[in-house]
C-alpha cells in the first residue's frame, strides 16, 4: 500500500512538474547550447528528486563514468536509466527513437540538444543517419550513449542486442563502456508501482576499439548483464 501511494504522488508530482521544463528546452534553443544542455539536466535532477524523496529509490555508481571519447552501452529495464544518464553525463549524445521527435516541444528541444534518432524500420538508411550524428558528437567530445538491447528487458532476463552498437563501434571507432543497470528489480517494465530500494550503476571494463564484431557483441553483452544473477 505504501509503494501505491509512493507511485501515485510520484506520478502526479513528476509529470505535471515536467511540463515547465519541456517548454524551457523549447524556449533555451535561442540562447545556444549552455542553454539548451542545462535545461535537460535540471529536469534529470529533478526527477532524481522524485525518485529519491517520493519512491525511495536511491542510486550507486560502482566505478568511474568517462565523459568523453566513448560510446556508452546501458541495460535497459526501466525508464528510470533514460532520465539519469542526462544527470551522470555532462553533455551525453543519446540513441533514441526518431519517431519521439514528433512530441510537441520536446522534439525540437530534443534535436536541438544534439540527440542520435534512430528509424529502425529504415535500416541502411537509419544506420548512415546514426552514423552521422555520431560523428557530429565525436568531434563535440561527447560521449554517446546508447541501449543496445532496443528496449526495456525485465530484470533477469538478456535480451539480444540490435545491430546498431556494433556499427557504430565500428564506423566511429571507438571504445565501448558497458554499464550493468538492475532498476527492473525496483521498477517494473508493465508495472505502476515502483518499489524503494537502490539501484546500482555498475561501470564495467573499458572494451578497446577495433575488435571483430562477435567479439565485441559478446562483451558489450556480457557487461551490461553483470548485475543479473
Amino acid at each position: 500500500m505504501v509503494s501505491f501511494v509512493r507511485s501515485i504522488v510520484y506520478t502526479l508530482v513528476f509529470y505535471l512538474g515536467s511540463v515547465p521544463y519541456v517548454l524551457a528546452s523549447a524556449a533555451a534553443i535561442p540562447f545556444g547550447p549552455k542553454a539548451i544542455i542545462a535545461v535537460p539536466r535540471a529536469w534529470a535532477k529533478f526527477h532524481h528528486w522524485c525518485m529519491r524523496w517520493l519512491l525511495g529509490i536511491r542510486i550507486r555508481v560502482e566505478g568511474t563514468l568517462p565523459q568523453s571519447g566513448i560510446i556508452a552501452a546501458f541495460k535497459h529495464e526501466a525508464m528510470l536509466e533514460t532520465t539519469e544518464v542526462l544527470r551522470l553525463f555532462d553533455r551525453p549524445a543519446v540513441v533514441f527513437k526518431a519517431e519521439l521527435l514528433r512530441i510537441p516541444f520536446w522534439g525540437a528541444a530534443a534535436v536541438a540538444h544534439g540527440v542520435i534518432p534512430v528509424a529502425r524500420e529504415t535500416g541502411a538508411t537509419a544506420l548512415r543517419r546514426m552514423l552521422k550524428a555520431g560523428r557530429q558528437a565525436v568531434a563535440a567530445n561527447r560521449p554517446i550513449i546508447i541501449f543496445p538491447e532496443g528496449t526495456r528487458v525485465p530484470h533477469g532476463e538478456r535480451a539480444p542486442l540490435r545491430p546498431g552498437i556494433a556499427g557504430l563501434y565500428k564506423l566511429l571507432n571507438l571504445p565501448v563502456v558497458p554499464i550493468a543497470v538492475d532498476s527492473g528489480r525496483v521498477w517494473k517494465r508493465h508495472g505502476f508501482i515502483k518499489r524503494s530500494g537502490v539501484v546500482t550503476f555498475k561501470v564495467g571494463e573499458t572494451i578497446p576499439a577495433g575488435l571483430a564484431r562477435e567479439e565485441i557483441e559478446a562483451r558489450i553483452h556480457a557487461g551490461i548483464n553483470a548485475l543479473n544473477e
